[in-house]
């Protein structure tokens, strides 16, 4: 990398740093307060809500790096506009062409650190943080657990876990076995189950009922193995943010769900989004190129800054319009993670492509 590529590459990281350091305080701190409606005297304190938020930053950080991105890049090639060295930069021969390739370096930096703190730091720590906060709910509640229900599939057989205690034991499990007419052949009902070697669960104070030829059946077992349909024995995990999955377990989860002929698209929308992030940091940045050449007479950053914002933001909605549409109407989960990261660097390449053409 040449002299002045490097200086832009330094200027885009330290517009990336400003930019972080103002998005990054205030959304933790909406995080905080929105942590505070949970806050109990018995249960979740104040100081576990806070360790909750702080464990989460670097997942914040990964969720606003687009944003980042777009505002950082403003403020870094801004800054060299603003003192007339961008001009003595294009007066030395560097196209618009040329300064974008160094701004993309400087974001294809940023993309593969992102995503090493994404499956190693970020995903780990939101799982933490997540099941601190959901064992401090369960303790205010004289130790039930705050998880929802999990369900699972097996051909006839179906499973519901009511919930799941503080140390990953699920309880109120039922079970319920069904004939080729869909008619129920027999019920099972478990008070708690301990999770024993391989897929082995040992139900205790089971129920079983059975139906056969018009008549029923009651059995009462205090202890009943049976194979699990849930993969691993951490229950716990099944019930996190899908946000909050590195990429290897949302794979085993989504080839688990897909074994069992369950519902996988939110899982395979969540694992595509791990590679339509870093295009979409890739098109934000291209897009502060445009703030930087195509508005020479905008009198100053602060209106630069105001319109990317609003970019960002029109972006934002727009990528969550059409998750949630592909989610709504099942679309290819691939299409709909990565259009909108592709349609948005599409367009910002036209951005570029039109403003270098300008004289």
């Amino acid at each position: 990398m040449k002299l002045v590529s490097r200086y832009l590459v330094r200027h885009i990281f330290i517009g990336f740093l400003a930019a972080a350091a103002l998005l990054v305080p205030l959304f933790t701190l909406f995080d905080f307060i929105s942590e505070l409606e949970d806050v109990s005297a018995r249960g979740y304190h104040w100081t576990q809500a806070l360790a909750v938020v702080l464990m989460r930053v670097p997942r914040v950080i990964v969720n606003l790096s687009p944003f980042i991105a777009l505002l950082g890049g403003i403020v870094g090639l801004g800054q060299l506009s603003a003192s007339q060295e961008m001009t003595a930069i294009r007066m030395a021969g560097y196209s618009v062409t040329r300064i974008a390739l160094a701004a993309l370096s400087a974001g294809a930096i940023f993309t593969a650190s992102l995503a090493a703190v994404d499956e190693w730091v970020a995903s780990p720590l939101q799982q933490r943080a997540q099941t601190l906060k959901n064992r401090a709910l369960a303790n205010g509640l004289n130790g039930e657990a705050s998880q929802g229900a999990l369900w699972a599939r097996r051909d006839n057989e179906f499973v519901r876990v009511k919930s799941v205690d503080t140390q990953g034991q699920p309880e109120g499990i039922e079970i319920f076995y069904y004939n080729a007419d869909f008619s129920l052949r027999s019920y099972v009902y478990a008070e708690t189950a301990t999770l024993a070697e391989g897929a082995t669960w040992i139900l205790h104070h089971a129920r079983r009922k059975e139906w056969s030829g018009g008549k029923e059946s009651m059995v009462t077992q205090p202890v009943l193995p049976w194979q699990s349909l849930f993969p691993g024995n951490n229950l716990q995990t099944l019930s996190l943010p899908t946000d909050s999955f590195t990429v290897s377990q949302l794979r085993q989860y989504i080839a688990w769900l897909q074994h069992t002929a369950q519902p996988a698209a939110q899982y395979q929308i969540a694992l595509w989004q791990k590679p339509a992030r870093p295009l979409l940091l890739l098109a934000m940045i291209l897009l502060a190129l445009p703030f930087t050449f195509g508005h020479p007479r905008t009198p100053g950053m602060g209106s630069r800054l105001s319109l990317g914002v609003i970019v960002g933001l029109l972006t934002w909605i727009f990528v969550q319009i059409v998750i949630n549409l592909g989610l709504l109407l099942a679309f290819n989960p691939a299409l709909t993670a990565l259009g909108p990261s592709l349609l948005m660097l599409i367009v910002a390449l036209l951005l570029v492509a039109r403003v270098n053409r300008k004289p």
